[in-house]
C-alpha cells in the first residue's frame, strides 16, 4: 500500500493528502511525530521532515510538499491539476508560491505553529506578538482570495487546480483552530465552501487531534 508520512495540521501534508484524494489514489496515512526523530523514519528522509510519500514499490519521494505534488502530477497525469498550457501553469504555480511562502510566513507560521506545533515540539509558550501579526495579516489574504474568486471560477482560472488545494491546505489548518474571520470575508467564505464540498476535503475535515478538537463548524459544509 502507498504510504504518506504526515502531520495532520501541516499545510504541506494536507496539500499532498488532498491531491491524492483528488487523483483517486489510495494511500495509507501514518502520523509521524517528527520531534521523536525515529531511526526508521530518518532512513526514509534524513532531513526528518514530512511529508514523505512511499510508493507501493518502495520508491520514496521527499523534498517538501511541492516536490511530492509535482511528482504526483507527472507520475499520475490523469485529472491534471497544474493547468492546461504554459500561462495557466505559470498562474497556478504563482499562487502555489503565494500561499506556501507568503501566506505561510505572514499567517500560518504565526498562528498554527505558535498555537499548536510549539506545544507538540516543546518549544515553550506561544509568541503573542506573532499571533497578533497573524490575525492582522490574514485579512489581506482573505480579501485577495475573494478578489480572485470574484473574477474567476477558481483561484487560478476556470478549473479547480493545485492552487486551490494549496490555499485550502493552509486555510483548513487555520479553520481547525478557529482563526479564520469568515464573517468579514464572504467572498473567501463562498470559495472555501465550494472547496469543502469536494471529495478531496473529506479526509482533512475528519481530522481530530487528541486534546485539541476542531471548532464546531470545521467539518460543516454550510459553516
Amino acid at each position: 500500500m502507498r504510504t504518506l508520512y504526515h502531520l495532520p495540521l501541516d499545510p504541506g501534508c494536507r496539500k499532498v493528502r488532498m491531491l491524492l484524494r483528488e487523483k483517486q489514489l489510495e494511500c495509507e496515512l501514518h502520523a509521524e511525530k517528527i520531534w521523536e526523530r525515529r531511526d526508521e523514519f530518518l532512513k526514509l528522509n534524513p532531513a526528518g521532515e514530512v511529508p514523505v510519500l512511499v510508493e507501493e514499490d518502495g520508491t520514496t519521494i521527499t523534498g517538501g510538499a511541492q516536490v511530492v505534488a509535482e511528482y504526483l502530477e507527472e507520475a499520475y497525469p490523469e485529472n491534471p491539476l497544474l493547468g492546461d498550457g504554459p500561462l495557466c501553469r505559470a498562474e497556478v504555480r504563482r499562487l502555489i508560491a503565494w500561499f506556501d511562502l507568503k501566506f505561510w510566513r505572514e499567517v500560518t507560521a504565526n498562528l498554527v505553529e505558535e498555537k499548536m506545533l510549539k506545544r507538540f515540539l516543546g518549544l515553550g509558550q506561544p509568541n503573542s506578538s506573532a499571533i497578533r501579526a497573524g490575525h492582522a495579516n490574514i485579512h489581506y489574504h482573505l480579501e485577495y482570495i475573494g478578489w480572485l474568486s470574484d473574477r474567476r471560477n477558481w483561484l487560478a482560472g476556470e478549473d479547480f487546480s493545485l492552487a486551490d488545494i494549496t490555499a485550502a491546505s493552509h486555510i483548513s489548518a487555520l479553520d481547525y483552530i478557529g482563526d479564520v474571520p469568515w464573517q468579514m470575508h464572504p467572498g473567501a467564505k463562498d470559495w472555501y465552501a465550494r472547496v469543502k464540498s469536494r471529495p478531496c476535503m473529506r479526509g482533512v475535515l475528519g481530522d481530530t487531534i487528541a486534546g485539541a478538537p476542531p471548532v464546531k463548524h470545521y467539518a460543516d459544509l454550510d459553516f
